[in-house]
């Protein structure tokens, strides 16, 4: 079959397409699904780089457990597709159907998020012609999408669910976001406003109107001076709630923008992991820092009911066929666009 094999951490040069990888074949309680689209996730380019670090060694080469990887992989977590073969004990989805893939691959307990493998990662994911997964990952999908933008929804929008959640964002409060042009960033402001949250979106200039057309209630420049304060302003007081997947040197400021007893919650770091902050700021305020990261199976199912209903927008920015997975990644690190970018998958 013809796949993306990532062969070892580094640059786009370790993404080696060929056409004569072996094809999966679904095990017991798994079906194969036959890829039509994949997206394209931040993890993929931490992933790739072995980005992740250690906690005892912040720049050694890991994958998002902190563990080594194993080399060959396939990357690729957001699968849409058809059930093309179902392994023994499986009752369904049947073959034909369309299905999206829940990406988080843990049988028990939400606390196993920390542990379980992810696919395209500790397991081949969709940057190839077919993929194997757990049949109960498998959701069926009926909606008049095309598969590339049912791409765009499985993992930036179960972790923004997941963050949402973890900060217990209530109707009536306001939640800043950052990066709120981009996957993560743009499914919290649609996701917060079912919740019936106000936003403020945090984001470059360029994208602000982008922003404020999803439905956040105000936007403000990252780059501004006193960000702080111009958050404030635009929320109209403090806000309750940081949401924030870009870190790096905003994450102090916006810290100091919180309400007492106010959350931020952080699922990622793309402008810096390693941050500074005043340890004051949160004891004397009496702030919670909340760690989250993907999203849970139900978080998933929620989504993909939102989905189903017409509730959330489809935010594609592009498509790339599979051969061009080097190119694809290039362009989602240079972040010159708002949404998400696919693989076309299907020939």
């Amino acid at each position: 079959m013809r796949a993306v094999l990532l062969t070892g951490f580094g640059g786009t040069e370790k993404l080696e397409y060929r056409d004569d990888v072996p094809e999966p074949a679904a095990g017991p309680g798994e079906v194969r699904v036959r890829v039509a689209a994949t997206g394209i996730n931040n993890t993929d380019i931490w992933t790739r780089q072995g980005a992740y670090g250690a906690a005892d060694d912040p720049s050694a080469g890991t994958g998002w457990r902190r563990l080594p990887l194993t080399f060959p992989r396939i990357q690729g977590a957001d699968v849409v597709g058809r059930i093309d073969q179902v392994g023994e004990g499986v009752d369904g989805p049947a073959l034909g159907q369309r299905v999206v893939v829940d990406p988080m691959l843990y049988t028990g307990t939400e606390r196993e998020l920390v542990t379980t493998d992810y696919l395209g990662s500790e397991r081949d994911g969709g940057f190839a012609e077919f993929v194997t997964v757990p049949a109960a990952n498998a959701h069926p999908v009926d909606s008049a999408l095309t598969d590339a933008e049912l791409a765009t929804f499985p993992t930036a929008y179960s972790t923004a669910a997941r963050m949402l959640g973890r900060a217990e964002v209530r109707a009536g409060e306001t939640v800043v976001v950052t990066g709120a042009a981009g996957g993560v960033g743009s499914a919290l402001v649609q996701l917060a406003a079912l919740r019936g949250a106000r936003t403020v979106a945090v984001t470059s200039a360029a994208k602000r109107d982008r922003a404020l057309r999803l439905g956040a209630h105000a936007a403000v420049d990252r780059d501004t001076a006193d960000l702080a304060a111009r958050v404030r302003d635009a929320a109209g007081g403090e806000p309750e709630v940081v949401a924030d997947v870009v870190a790096g040197p905003l994450f102090g400021p916006l810290l100091g923008a919180l309400a007492p007893l106010g959350r931020y919650v952080v699922a990622g770091g793309i402008a810096g992991p390693v941050v500074q902050a005043d340890l004051r700021t949160i004891y004397l305020r009496q702030l919670r820092l909340v760690g989250s990261s993907f999203g849970t199976h139900q978080d998933f199912a929620d989504v993909i009911g939102h989905v189903a209903r017409g509730e959330l927008a489809p935010l594609l920015a592009g498509t790339f066929p599979l051969h061009a997975l080097r190119e694809a990644q290039e362009a989602f690190t240079a972040k010159d666009f708002a949404g998400k970018l696919v693989v076309e998958v299907a020939a």
